[in-house]
């Protein structure tokens, strides 16, 4: 067992602390102070999703579709809302478990720390091809495409919804928004007045504890400060053993929502978040035994901050300037990463006679990192270079055409970015919406998206594993010589691409009852693939060359649907459920390889009781089919089982200000496995969990 410290460790936790801690100390002396010479501001009344019919719920405004306001029910795309009131009755603690409500979104949780999400299929620790958003500013990381999901994090009382396209959504997002586009949605300082303490603990939240304060800052601007924190428990290996993979985290953060000129409204927001990471890690090294068991302590930081300016030029056209900074720093056993990004957002929106509705924008964005080999020093990952500077220039025009008034509409337009990997990229769209009813509503699109290669695909050096081969050789020469396989990044690796078809219908039969179906067919070129090549000397050992490469082709279709039943004033059912289907195109004898990453089916089924006004009853039971990941250091797939997950949440007002609730989750067994990382970690189960939770508002 190699157990890895590191000198800096302590100096770093202890200055991060205290940034995080001054921080927020700060926002609440400016925001205190404010409050003696605040101004009178116009109370603004958030709405109660409860009080809502179905109907109702599809008449929500959504912006991710078209990057303006629109109905829900009106979008020409297969669109799924997650609720503030969906993630309250749902018991969930984090973003990626609120994720699982979301049909054709497949959540698997690799260990304590760490989640594989991702949409339409290609599940992995890194998913390539789903861009996701927290308030506009994007949080896909460019080293190693996908996101870091323990690191993403919010008080989640205040978000006020998540927005998740399924399909392409490159035409307004740009490149990695392949498969699908999921937006965290913060509520405004405004919908946020008054204070908020939450607390609890149990079985694997080990403890946890959340403070939010918002306060009227001056004429009609609002503003609110948030504190979090907690503790979160290990889960254990296949074998039964404890993963050593517990964790932590502490985040603050405010908000800061203004009028100007009383028709202008301005943000500026921000986060600042330090934690501990444990892992346990088995690295391929070269010596003997060529593989070594790591118990890491690795580390996270960062912090970002947020401006958004929007101005109304006339009743029928507005503009909006974004400009954010975030700051990434990461140090784990196998590397560490500091990273910086800047990034401005301009867009304009504009009637252009009674039929065109014309919105356009223009972007770009600077990131800066420092790559380093971790503070094991065992070199398992380098990056070549290990510091890089790369622009992103973009635009964007999209119209949205009536057709027919009232009854037929056409969407077309693309996006055109400049990357320093791949050049100059291209990505259209058409979505053609059709209502024929007010309660149905059909929608077609068809659209090409791409992934950009990332930095680890371009010039990466992994050692993915190690191992004795005979030589043959006659004496003086060794019987046996080691072998290292390592993966290398390729410097004229392309993008991949995916030209997408889609189908969805929305029928409304009842205030009580709500459907939602998509169907999709994806055809995708260029995928990643990996060949071996030549054996090269090294000195002591003999490394093979695994080359990335983009030589596979694949077609994926599959079917979302998603329903909700109020069976009665006090009870309401949802439900989704999707069927996936992958087929993969490998260059080798054989031709077309069926191939399933993903679970070909999915079924969520929710139910919100309310027992009485001041006790709620809520179960939530979730069945995942078997599937299939891939091993990178066994070269093969391994099977995970299907299963099935029960959570019950019981809750009690003793007034208008409080609530104690009691959490059950995976209930149905001690534990089970949901994925393993392509490499690094050790494979983990989900355990069986109980907390308790209290919540005053005042």
């Amino acid at each position: 067992m190699y157990h890895v410290k590191h000198p800096e460790i302590q100096r770093l936790i202890s200055c991060s602390i205290f940034r995080i801690t001054m921080s927020t100390v700060l926002v609440t002396i400016m925001l205190l102070c404010s409050m003696a010479g605040s101004a009178k501001a116009a109370a603004i009344v958030p709405t109660d999703l409860t009080e809502l019919s179905l109907e109702e719920l599809m008449n929500i405004e959504i912006t991710s579709v078209s990057k303006k306001p629109e109905k829900l029910a009106d979008a020409a795309a297969a669109i799924f809302v997650i609720t503030q009131e969906d993630i309250r009755r749902s018991g969930v603690t984090s973003i990626p478990e609120a994720l699982r409500m979301v049909p054709g979104i497949n959540v698997a949780r690799i260990d304590s720390n760490k989640w594989a999400i991702t949409s339409r299929g290609f599940n992995g620790r890194f998913t390539n091809k789903l861009l996701v958003l927290i308030d506009g500013r994007s949080v896909y990381a460019p080293s190693f495409s996908g996101v870091y999901w323990e690191v993403q994090d919010t008080l989640m009382e205040d978000v006020d919804r998540i927005e998740i396209i399924r399909g392409p959504g490159a035409t307004l997002w740009g490149a990695n928004a392949v498969n699908g586009v999921i937006n965290i949605i913060t509520k405004s300082a405004a919908d946020t007045q008054g204070g908020l303490v939450a607390m609890g603990a149990g079985t694997e939240e080990n403890g946890f504890g959340s403070v939010r304060y918002g306060t009227v800052v001056g004429e009609a601007t609002y503003g609110r400060f948030y504190a979090k924190g907690f503790k979160r428990d290990e889960f254990v290996h296949t074998t039964g053993d404890d993963a050593g993979d517990d964790w932590d985290m502490l985040r603050g953060g405010f908000r800061v929502d203004s009028l100007l000129y009383d028709r202008d409204p301005v943000t500026v927001q921000g986060d600042i978040y330090q934690g501990n990471i444990n892992q346990t890690l088995n690295l391929a090294i070269l010596s003997e035994p060529f593989s070594t068991i790591v118990e890491d302590e690795g580390e996270v930081e960062g912090w970002n901050l947020l401006t958004r300016w929007q101005h109304t030029l006339s009743p029928t056209s507005d503009f909006t300037l974004q400009v954010y900074y975030d700051r990434t720093d990461r140090e784990d056993a196998v590397y560490g990463e500091i990273r910086d990004t800047f990034d401005i957002d301009f867009q304009y929106q504009f009637a252009a006679g009674e039929r065109h509705d014309v919105i356009w924008g223009l972007g770009y964005r600077y990131i800066h990192d420092d790559i380093s080999a971790g503070i094991s020093n065992l070199e398992t990952l380098i990056l070549d270079p290990d510091s890089s500077r790369d622009e992103l220039f973009s635009a964007f025009l999209q119209d949205k055409i009536t057709l027919i008034e009232n009854y037929l509409w056409l969407t077309i337009g693309s996006k055109f970015e400049h990357n320093d990997y791949t050049g100059y990229e291209i990505q259209p769209n058409a979505r053609l919406f059709w209502a024929p009813h007010t309660n149905h509503k059909l929608w077609a699109s068809v659209g090409r998206a791409v992934r950009t290669p990332s930095r680890a695909e371009n010039g990466v050096d992994l050692i993915n594993a190690v191992f004795l081969k005979p030589t043959f050789a006659p004496p003086p020469y060794p019987e046996e010589v080691a072998v290292a396989i390592k993966i290398k990044g390729n410097r004229d690796y392309e993008s991949e691409e995916l030209l997408a078809y889609e189908l969805g219908y929305r029928f409304v039969p009842a205030n009580t009852l709500s459907l939602d179906m998509s169907v999709f067919y994806n055809d995708y070129d260029n995928l990643r693939s990996s060949e071996l090549e030549e054996l090269v000397l090294h000195g002591t050992y003999m490394e093979q060359p695994l080359w990335f490469y983009n030589n596979i082709e694949g077609k994926t279709y599959g079917l979302e649907l998603a329903a909700a039943w109020q069976a009665a004033d006090w009870w309401q059912w949802d439900m989704a459920y999707s069927y996936l289907w992958i087929y993969i195109d490998a260059p080798f004898e054989g031709g077309e390889t069926q191939y399933n990453d993903g679970p070909q089916h999915q079924v969520s089924l929710r139910s919100a009781v309310n027992l009485s006004k001041d006790l709620d009853l809520d179960f939530w039971l979730r069945y995942v089919d078997d599937v299939k990941v891939v091993t990178s250091r066994k070269g093969s797939r391994t099977e995970i089982d299907s299963y099935l997950t029960l959570d019950i949440r019981l809750a009690w007002r003793p007034n208008d200000k409080v609530e104690i609730a009691l959490v059950g989750q995976n209930l149905l067994d001690n534990e089970h496995p949901e994925f393993v990382q392509e490499s690094f970690t050790m494979p983990t189960e989900v355990e069986r969990g109980v907390y308790g939770k209290v919540t005053w508002n005042f």
